[in-house]
């Protein structure tokens, strides 16, 4: 049986700080407690043989798979871009409460100031999603961020929503899908925002 396990990365500087950023080029690094969340990650999937790791090209997302798989030096590190968090152009390092003021005051196919729109990255995640089902693995662990987790879970449970009934994601929790169930989250993603752009 294939066997993908998503995982948030572990807490970082901004999480506490309640602020936002979806500029991969800007390094946040795990807090402490971020760290020692990478490790329990890194203990709960130490008896899964591990094909390959998947991470975005955010720093705090590489360095939760770097600390998890620490004596894991036969599993390699693979970056997917698809995955990376969602583009918020302008409200980057904004405040939490502004970024959510923002996003319940627009449409989800309205672009935040500077970037993406909820369902163009959510269409990025679908494809991101079909990229690892499309890949040789029959085992691997995907380090990204809260929202393609969030939007893979409610994908899966045939949610008219992606942003329910699974909304809070906590850091460094394995999520296990099979086959069946990433191809049921790649189709509900689909289904609620369509393939393409209106």
């Amino acid at each position: 049986m294939r066997v993908f396990v998503l995982a948030r990365h572990g807490e970082s500087v901004l999480n506490i700080e309640r602020r936002v950023n979806g500029d991969p080029s800007r390094r946040v690094p795990l807090t402490e407690r971020g760290e020692e969340e990478a490790r329990r990650l890194g203990e709960q999937v130490a008896q899964l043989p591990l094909d390959a790791c998947v991470h975005t090209r955010f720093p705090r997302t590489r360095e939760t798979a770097e600390i998890a798989l620490a004596e894991r030096v036969d599993v390699s590190l693979v970056v997917e871009p698809l995955l990376d968090d969602i583009d918020i152009g302008e409200l980057d390092g904004e405040p939490l409460e502004r970024y959510r003021e923002w996003k319940h005051g627009h449409p989800r196919d309205a672009p935040f100031p500077g970037g993406e729109s909820l369902d163009d990255a959510a269409r990025r995640y679908g494809e991101a999603f079909r990229r690892l089902l499309a890949a040789p693995y029959e085992s691997v662990l995907v380090v990204c961020h809260e929202i393609p987790v969030r939007y893979a879970l409610n994908g899966a449970s045939g949610s008219d929503s992606l942003d329910g009934p699974a909304h809070e994601i906590s850091n460094a929790v394995p999520y296990l899908f099979d086959e069946e169930a990433l191809e049921r989250a790649v189709d509900g993603i689909e289904r609620i925002v369509g393939k393409i752009a209106a």
